[in-house]
């Protein structure tokens, strides 16, 4: 004989084993979601406060990120407008020479550098009175006057030194429309000094246009810096949605106890799912309407921040329309996903939640797949991103995201298998590890996003190391026998031997020697016929023998002398060759045209002249040609010279090369000074690391924040079970120390998975590049040592919530 019977209320039909085979529940259609959807979205707005509370905080979780992708949307735009900035008011000049109009103008660069701040100047003087002025400036400066950024009007009344550089009266400042962000720092100034080079190019000191501005022209970087690029968006958005992840997460113990006793009320499984994800979408989109607002707020803050020379108009930060929309949409779809994972591993009944006892041990198999199918996409990559060949990007950011994936996938079982095995220890220790053994889900999700920004990192950091070399290249220069260079262009011998003398008297200069520089040609140039002839170069150099002997190896020399040095053999000057000889004629004039232009004026070299071989100088140049003191040769008779002064600093004097700056700036328009350095970087390598900072600083800020609202979090569900725990005898101290410990634990399997993890992406993305594997430990510990030093501060801004919920009143309940 058979009977059936129904189960109790919220029990689910059973049959077989302890928890039985589950009888098929119909699925549900989209009334019904759309009603357990919304039914949980009620539980989080009218749970009173305790339920209000929960919804802040995820809200804020998520909030935190939606901020910071929504300036990584805005990112682009920004870079766009800044750009066109720059191209409005670019006075570069190619094609004819404009001719005088009442619309030209003269112009000269008059740029400088104060301790490290690259300040950008231009040098006017308008044809005629119909002449533009630059974008964001209403008139032409009159000579004597300057408009300026307000940033660099700001940073002269506190710099009397850099005052005593610009002595130009300030009559306004340069608008919005002229400026790429508010820490420009940029002036327009007046000048009548200007004059035009001929039509020879040669002589005078400044160019004519007839406006600003040209087109932007992007130069392609080559596959190596795209891949960096991608690498830097991939570590620094994939941190922030691990994060919203994290947050969509918060309160899980308190909510798997709601919905236990739904399923106590007659709700089955799916439903309780379905209500959770309402839950969750509920607190998503409060915190995608919360974010908003926060970016609103951010925005507006932008003009007063400033990170590695970039900033922004807060009306420049505008999130691109598609992304914004994919934002608000992919975060709320995201939460009701991750919720509905999350569960997949909850056994939830009427009298409890299963996953609150010790359950099944974590399975890694399925864990290691996700890496290895991130690995599985990079490595029909290796060896060929390099050349000019296009790469596929979103293969290597699909790669590179699934290995990071793979190891927050990972961090899970490495805590659960790491704290299993923990025994004994003080009372605080025991505290910790009794509590990741019954529950270390919290704890691991914690330090994820810590982990995938350590190993995304140092794989980062091993890439640029080792692709540094494509970007930064050697100048042969050695900064030891001088530091800095000052070139006059259309200058004399006379004032070059004042100017040596003015720089070597200024404060700061231990040293100060310098030279003539022209350039002849053959002696029959002005025979040559035809649309293209040889005006074979040859190098003249005027200096003292001092100076001399910094540019070549001369053994005796004295007043009068001259040298011939012949170009080192690496350099294609074969054709000067016959010319370099004791002896030899040479014509002093000549053009930088294809058209000789007037009176020939050929010179002798002496007969009995030395041939000297030639020595790279302070700058790394080689100089070679025809090597003359001051009293062989007739400075006068040189074609368009220039002076070029290398000074060496006294390290004991600060602020020496900004004294040798102002003292420069007195010798006139075309004078330039520049540091000497060993090396030499791309530019857009160099705004993609100064990008990097500026982004992983955010990051990092995000990533503080977002643990820091985790933590408390955690401290308000075991807000009871502390209260208990003091009211039985249990020190604070020893409540404390258990959540340092519960912090540090985690962190320190994290950080070292992370370290494992970054290297063999490291590992991966240097076989891209065809680079052999080389590790700097140095950065290794300076990523994990920053990583710790987050979640440390993050627990030790804990403690004084942590010591208010060990009060008794901890115990009251409703």
């Amino acid at each position: 004989m058979t009977s059936s019977h129904e189960p109790l209320a919220g029990f689910d039909a059973t049959a077989g084993g302890p928890r039985g085979d589950r009888a098929p529940e119909p699925s549900a259609d989209a009334r019904t979601w759309l009603r357990d959807l919304l039914l949980g979205a009620r539980f989080a707005a009218g749970g009173g406060r305790e339920g209000w509370t929960r919804t802040v905080l995820t809200a804020v979780g998520v909030a935190l990120g939606v901020t910071l992708l929504l300036l990584a949307a805005a990112v682009p735009a920004m870079m766009h407008t800044r750009d066109d900035r720059r191209m409005a008011r670019d006075t570069l000049s190619f094609g004819q020479p404009v001719k005088p109009s009442d619309h030209s103008f003269l112009f000269a660069d008059a740029s400088t550098i104060y301790r490290d701040k690259t300040i950008t100047g231009v040098l006017l003087h308008p044809d005629g009175p119909a002449a533009k002025p630059p974008p964001g400036v209403t008139a032409m400066p009159p000579p004597g006057q300057m408009v300026v950024s307000p940033a660099l009007k700001k940073l002269l009344a506190s710099a009397p030194l850099l005052r005593e550089r610009l002595p130009y009266k300030i009559t306004g400042t340069i608008g919005k429309a002229g400026l790429m962000g508010p820490a420009d720092l940029y002036y327009y100034a007046g000048s009548d000094k200007l004059v035009a080079h001929d039509s020879l190019g040669a002589h005078g000191s400044a160019d004519r246009l007839d406006g600003f501005g040209r087109e932007s022209s992007h130069e392609a970087q080559g596959p190596v810096f795209d891949l960096l690029l991608v690498m830097v968006l991939v570590v620094l958005l994939l941190p922030v949605a691990v994060f919203i992840g994290t947050a969509v997460r918060l309160g899980g113990e308190r909510r798997d106890r709601r919905l236990a006793a739904l399923r106590l009320v007659g709700a089955d499984i799916r439903m309780t799912r379905r209500v959770a994800a309402g839950e969750a979408l509920f607190g998503a989109l409060f915190g995608v309407l919360l974010g908003g607002v926060f970016f609103l707020i951010a925005r507006q803050f932008a003009a007063r921040i400033s990170i590695r020379d970039i900033s922004a108009f807060p009306s420049d930060l505008m999130p691109n329309t598609a992304l914004t929309v994919l934002i608000a949409v992919s975060v709320p779809v995201a939460s009701i996903a991750v919720t509905l994972l999350s569960l997949r591993g909850t056994v939830i009944e009427p009298l409890g939640v299963v996953r609150q006892g010790v359950g099944r041990r974590r399975r890694l198999w399925w864990r290691l797949l996700i890496p290895v199918a991130g690995l599985a996409l990079l490595v029909p990559l290796f060896g060929k991103v390099r050349g000019t060949a296009p790469i596929n990007e979103y293969q290597i950011a699909t790669g590179t995201i699934l290995l990071l994936i793979g190891v927050t996938a990972v961090l899970p079982w490495l805590v659960e298998t790491a704290v299993g095995r923990l025994r004994g220890g003080p009372v605080a220790w025991q505290l910790a590890t009794r509590r990741l053994q019954l529950n270390s889900n919290a704890s691991a999700r914690m330090v994820s996003g810590v982990t995938v920004a350590v190993a995304g990192a140092i794989a980062l950091q091993m890439l640029f190391t080792a692709v540094s070399g494509d970007f930064v290249s050697d100048t042969g220069a050695d900064p030891t026998r001088a530091q800095m260079t000052v070139t006059t262009n259309d200058t004399t011998s006379e004032q070059t031997t004042r100017d040596i003398r003015q720089v070597a008297a200024t404060k700061g200069v231990h040293e100060a020697v310098g030279y003539l520089r022209s350039q002849a040609t053959r002696p029959d140039a002005s025979t040559l016929k035809g649309g293209s002839p040889d005006y074979t170069y040859l190098p003249v150099t005027v200096g003292d023998c001092t100076t001399l002997r910094q540019l070549a190896v001369i053994s005796s020399c004295g007043p009068g002398s001259t040298f011939v040095v012949p170009p080192p053999s690496e350099q294609d000057n074969g054709d000067a060759l016959p010319y370099l000889k004791a002896g030899g004629r040479i014509d002093l004039n000549t053009s930088y045209t294809e058209r000789y232009a007037g009176t020939p004026r050929l010179w002798t070299i002496p007969a009995h002249t030395p041939t000297a071989a030639v020595r790279t100088d302070p700058a790394g140049d080689q100089v070679w040609g025809i090597f003359a003191t001051p009293e062989a040769i007739d400075g006068s008779e040189l074609f368009d010279p220039d002076s070029r002064i290398m000074v060496g600093l006294d390290s004991r004097q600060h602020d020496a090369a900004e004294y040798v700056r102002n003292t420069a700036a007195t010798f006139g328009v075309g004078t330039y000074v520049m540091d000497i350095s060993g090396t030499r970087t791309t530019g857009a390598y160099v705004q993609l690391r100064r990008g990097l900072f500026a982004g992983a600083t955010l990051t990092m800020a995000l990533i503080g924040a977002s643990l820091l609202v985790t933590m408390l979090e955690q401290l308000r569900d075991r807000k009871k079970l502390l209260a208990v725990l003091v009211a039985f005898g249990t020190k604070r101290s020893a409540l404390g120390w258990s959540v340092l410990w519960q912090t540090t634990i985690p962190v320190v399997l994290g950080l070292a998975l992370a370290v494992a993890g970054g290297i063999g992406l490291g590992a991966a993305l240097l076989a891209m590049v065809g680079r052999s594997f080389h590790m700097d430990w140095g950065s290794v510990a300076i990523m994990s040592a920053i990583g710790a030093a987050v979640v440390l501060a993050v627990t030790l801004l804990s403690l004084p919530p942590l010591w208010r919920l060990m009060r008794p009143d901890g115990l009251h309940t409703e």
